[in-house]
């Protein structure tokens, strides 16, 4: 400061020195005024610090108050003044403006806080340069980083000089390496070693996770909190008289390891005498000596007292006492105990005038406010303030909530109440284009936002399209239909997709419907929904239908069959039936057959001999076929003993078109702390679906899904998480359709095993062969009978074994949610290591399907691996990697033996929610 005031001192002296004739002489008056020197700034800035006005009378002693208004504005290193014939001059040199900032070497704080921190400083790009300010800058870095246990660490400025007076800023860091701590020593503690009072500091020797956590590198601040931590470790024992009697920090010449010593006193421990409750009770006595977790008799904890009195500050904030204060007090007594006091001091009551919402650009404040619980003109409560900022963190528009309440001025019975959001993605956008040889051209596009133009409804549209699956969807949500909260959906929705694509068992699915749900709140954490829908289903069983689905071999005698197979392997033959006799005949390529001549095959080509229906052509690809061709009545001579007949599988049974008519109710229980990437509280929900009697299916499903999170430690958050499912027919249908098993397997269910493929399994289709048989002549004939007239059967391994679902899911989970390194923003990532399990069961294994069974503990499959969710601008990605455990080798090489995976370590998700 001193030095400060002998530079003005000396520049204001410097100032007088070129006016001698206003130092010496008498004053004058000033007829105008004139500045000279001014590049950047404007005469108005000049003379809004110079206390001079035309016609003033003006001596030295104005002068020398002039110089010193304008040196204290900043903007000047020179002012000097002359008189001109009544004209006061005024030479002014301006200081030069920062051009730019450059700052190189910075890791360990970002440019940002940096540049920041300068410009609260006055240090920005467009200011006035003071040197300084500079320089003081430079040495606080150095501080900084010290205080990080950087103490190598150095910051070297440069200044250069650029046209216009104008100045550039180099700012180099070299902020060394971080010291480790090698050596925490407790000394004076004789009631608890030294590893049970560091195990909960933040700062940690050097270990095998240092690496990750970097708990072993020094910081002033983490060594003041381990010694809080150390000090609330004692008193939260009855320890009153524990006192730190020093904390030294020594650092090796190499600036690279630390050594802590703490020098300790524990003292007596205590025990609690009596308890009091002093002040104005404004509550009674009694309702509040409830909140005190302190008895007489028992070893004094700190925490204890300090929540009670938490406790009790809440309950009058609740009663609208906003600004109440409940401090607890100790007195020791010689006896070895302490006597506590609690001197409530609850205020006046408040109540609040306005709420206030800051930071929805795009959500509209209705949405806001409709989750208020808080109403304006009400008194304050603490936990209808709080709840409104939890309702808001359970939407999921934002990635954070702050709510500050504060005092109107001039009055101490009224507060203001606003809530700051910074909003977040809360929708989801995808889309891909790409081709392969198995579905031709691919695309798909699908929106989902939870927050239509800032309405807070819910729209979400999705198309795709590709050569085995088309669907579009459209949903509407108002969550207040009404402004109790009663919620109502709508959808439209239709699909037509080809499974066999999939990995699931062949079969198509043509679906459309319509639905409506409406909704209720019962209460702060619960919800109802009950809703109907339409849906018209059409299945097609596809080419060599599982048993399960359509019965095959398909009977000859029903209608046209026809049989291809190469001359040169029977046993490849592929069978089917063909419904226009009008088609020309394919190969497994989709290429037409043509005989000798160079004709295509037609099925309108018959035999009269059951032993003698083919004809012989060439594929496309110069293959020579021989083909089985036989009329209804040819096959009508075949005797039932030659026929097989398996059992019928679903559709033979129920038909393949349904109309049918679901009824739905749930059930949701939410404390999530956060509608995206929650950390705190858990969520439950069940479902039930029923297809109503008039429907051509009877069917039921019920579902149940939940998840709990537990903090383990500040770093570390423990997610369990499972999902039942079970569902059956009734009245005429004794199983559930098969196209509404559940499935498992995959991203959202258990990682590390291809999408779907977990459960039973369908017994293959089976078809009639050609054979060939030996006529009187010796000649090899093909045909579809053996020696004996029997009919051949195999089974089809084109499709062979597919996933088929059952009626029954049982999947669960854990997963250890730790910060993801090097990332600042933890609210949009969500890193954690995981542990999967769950399998696909049926109660109803008909038909020879593999691998089906009921529950079984034993047969519940695993995986572990690590897993990380970005909230990105187009919405959630997801990344895994998993190692599966106790799954059957036998089913994964049934999988793979039939052309389809089984095991996929790495795994990935964009624009879905999760």
């Amino acid at each position: 400061m001193l030095k400060v005031c002998m530079k003005r001192f000396a520049r204001t002296l410097l100032a007088l020195a070129w006016f001698p004739s206003i130092a010496a002489a008498s004053s004058f008056e000033v007829r105008d005024i004139r500045l000279e020197g001014l590049q950047r700034l404007s005469s108005g800035t000049v003379f809004a610090s110079l206390p001079i006005n035309i016609g003033d009378q003006i001596d030295s002693y104005v002068l020398q108050v002039a110089a010193r208004s304008l040196f204290a504005s900043g903007y000047y290193d020179d002012v000097r003044f002359e008189e001109d014939n009544g004209v006061l001059v005024v030479h002014l040199v301006e200081r030069p403006a920062i051009d730019t900032i450059e700052i190189e070497g910075e890791k360990a704080i970002s440019e940002e806080d940096l540049l920041s921190g300068m410009a609260d400083s006055g240090l920005q790009e467009g200011q006035i340069f003071r040197r300084s300010v500079l320089e003081g800058i430079g040495a606080e870095l150095e501080r900084q980083y010290m205080s990080q246990g950087r103490y190598n660490a150095s910051v070297t400025t440069e200044v250069t000089e650029l046209p216009r007076n104008r100045v550039g800023i180099k700012i180099d860091i070299d902020e060394g390496t971080a010291a480790s701590v090698r050596h925490i020593n407790i000394v004076g503690n004789t009631l608890f070693t030294d590893e049970e009072l560091t195990e909960r500091f933040e700062m940690q020797t050097t270990n095998w996770l240092s690496w990750i956590m970097s708990d072993d590198k020094y910081s002033r601040e983490k060594l003041t909190g381990d010694i809080e931590s150390l000090r609330s470790h004692y008193l939260d024992r009855g320890y009153l008289e524990f006192d730190i009697d020093s904390a030294q920090v020594s650092i090796s010449d190499d600036y690279e390891s630390i050594f802590i010593t703490i020098q300790i006193t524990e003292g007596e421990q205590y025990t609690v005498g009596t308890i009091d409750l002093l002040g104005e009770m404004v509550i009674p006595e009694a309702e509040m000596n409830r909140l005190n977790l302190l008895q007489p008799g028992m070893t004094f904890s700190q925490l204890l007292m300090t929540t009670s009195s938490d406790y009790m500050t809440q309950r009058l904030s609740n009663a609208g006492y906003t600004f109440a204060e409940v401090q607890g007090v100790t007195e020791l007594q010689e006896d070895g105990t302490v006597n506590v006091s609690y001197f409530l001091q609850p205020g006046a009551r408040t109540y609040v005038r306005r709420v206030e919402f800051r930071g929805n650009t795009k959500t509209a404040d209705e949405v806001l406010r409709r989750e208020m619980r808080q109403m304006e003109g009400a008194s304050a409560s603490n936990v209808a303030i709080d709840q409104g900022k939890i309702r808001l963190e359970r939407l999921g528009f934002f990635s954070s909530v702050n709510v500050e309440t504060t005092e109107v001025p001039g009055r101490d019975d009224q507060v203001d109440v606003t809530y700051t959001v910074e909003e977040t993605t809360s929708g989801s956008v995808g889309g891909s284009v790409g081709y392969s040889d198995g579905y031709g051209l691919i695309l798909q596009a699908n929106l989902q936002q939870n927050n239509f133009l800032g309405t807070g409804n819910a729209f979400g549209i999705n198309i795709s399209t590709s050569k085995y699956y088309k669907s579009a969807n459209l949903s509407y949500t108002d969550p207040y239909f009404t402004p109790d909260g009663v919620s109502r959906g709508f959808n439209v929705f239709y699909n037509k997709r080809d499974f066999g694509s999939s990995g699931f068992t062949p079969f198509g699915v043509d679906k459309y419907g319509v639905g409506v749900t409406f909704g209720w709140p019962i209460s702060e954490i619960e919800r109802i929904s009950m809703g109907v829908n339409y849906t018209h289903s059409l299945i097609t069983p596809g080419f060599s239908p599982a048993q399960q689905i359509m019965s095959t071999p398909f009977d000859p005698r029903d209608g046209f069959y026809n049989s291809w197979i190469t001359k040169d392997d029977l046993d490849n033959d592929l069978g089917q039936f063909v419904d226009d006799i009008n088609d020309p005949i394919l190969d497994d390529s989709g290429n037409p057959i043509f005989d000798d001549a160079g004709n295509p095959l037609y099925n309108q080509i018959y035999q009269d001999d059951p032993n003698d229906c083919y004809s012989q052509g060439t594929a496309a690809n110069g293959a020579q076929y021989i083909y089985f061709n036989c009329s209804v009545n040819d096959m009508a001579t075949l005797a039932d003993s030659q026929v097989v007949s398996n059992p019928p599988g679903f559709l033979d049974e129920y038909g393949d078109e349904y109309d049918d008519f679901i009824y739905n109710v749930s059930w949701l229980q939410s404390t999530l702390n956060r509608g995206i990437l929650p950390d705190r509280g858990y969520r439950q929900s069940v479902r039930f679906e029923v297809a109503v009697p008039g429907s051509d299916l009877t069917y039921w499903r019920l579902n149940y899904e939940g998840q709990y999170f537990q903090p383990v430690f500040d770093w570390l958050t423990m997610k369990v998480r499972g999902r039942v499912g079970y569902g059956d027919g009734y009245g005429d249908l004794d199983e559930l359709p098969f196209f509404e098993n559940f499935y498992a397997g995959g991203l959202g269910s258990v990682r590390g095993y291809y999408r779907n493929v977990l459960g039973p399994r369908t017994s293959p289709a089976q078809d009639y062969v050609g054979v060939g048989v030996v006529d009187a002549n010796g000649a090899t004939i093909p045909t579809l009978v053996d020696d004996n007239g029997q009919l051949v059967v195999r089974d089809n391994n084109q499709y062979g074994t597919r996933a088929f679902g059952g009626n029954l899911l049982v999947t669960a989970g854990l997963d250890f949610i730790f910060p993801t390194p090097f990332v600042e923003d933890q609210r949009s990532v969500q890193s954690s290591f995981f542990i999967d399990t769950g399998n696909v069961f049926s109660t109803s294994c008909e038909n020879g399907e593999l691998n089906c069974h009921g529950f079984d503990g034993g047969k519940l499959y695993g995986s572990y691996g690590i897993s990380l969710t970005w909230i990105s601008t187009f919405g959630p990605l997801t990344f895994s990697y998993a190692k599966p455990f106790n799954y059957s080798e036998e089913l994964r090489e049934e999988a793979e033996r039939n052309g389809g995976e089984f095991l996929e370590g790495f795994q990935f998700s964009m624009g879905q929610s999760f």
